[in-house]
């Protein structure tokens, strides 16, 4: 399928929008998908979504509304009424400031209230590695304090065998 905006590339970016019985569809390139993001998202109605999952909820009292409205960020003076208008914070303090009320959204969304971001593939391995290191060397120290010296030079031998492992491994990659 090509492209909708140029015609020239394979569509690799598919948007289907439905509203009540009509439905919208965009494919396109990627090229076009950057150059046209800002109108995909207000066409589409990111902001609409978000903010529609923010709903107050039909179990909240009248004066637990007002409390949420009147209540700014400190740093760029968003209020939580903001937030759920536009589906944006105002800045990353706003995350702290309205955290009690924006973790439930946060785990609809992400499936989690807290972003621990991505890592490309291999990287886990690494990161396992990682800590394997520190938690070495972190026992090693606490041998040393205890004058356990024997221990301490077996636990720093043991690090020196995985460097080399780890060494060994990414020259022979």
């Amino acid at each position: 399928m090509k492209c909708d905006v140029c015609g020239e590339r394979d569509a690799t970016v598919h948007l289907t929008e439905v509203i009540n019985d009509s439905i919208s569809k965009l494919h396109l390139c990627e090229e076009c998908a950057q150059a046209k993001g800002q109108e995909i998202q207000s066409h589409f109605g990111l902001n609409d979504l978000l903010s529609g999952l923010m709903d107050f909820g039909p179990g909240m009292q009248d004066e637990q509304k007002d409390a949420l409205v009147k209540v700014k960020c400190p740093t760029c003076g968003t209020t939580f009424f903001d937030i759920q208008k536009t589906g944006k914070m105002g800045c990353g303090d706003c995350y702290k400031k309205f955290s009690d009320s924006i973790s439930e959204l946060l785990r609809k969304i992400h499936g989690a209230d807290r972003h621990v971001g991505k890592m490309p593939l291999g990287a886990y391995e690494n990161i396992d590695r990682e800590q394997d290191f520190v938690a070495l060397r972190k026992k090693m120290q606490e041998l040393i304090s205890q004058e356990a010296f024997e221990q301490a030079a077996v636990i720093r031998d043991r690090l020196k065998e995985l460097e080399q492992k780890f060494e060994a491994g990414k020259n022979g990659s």
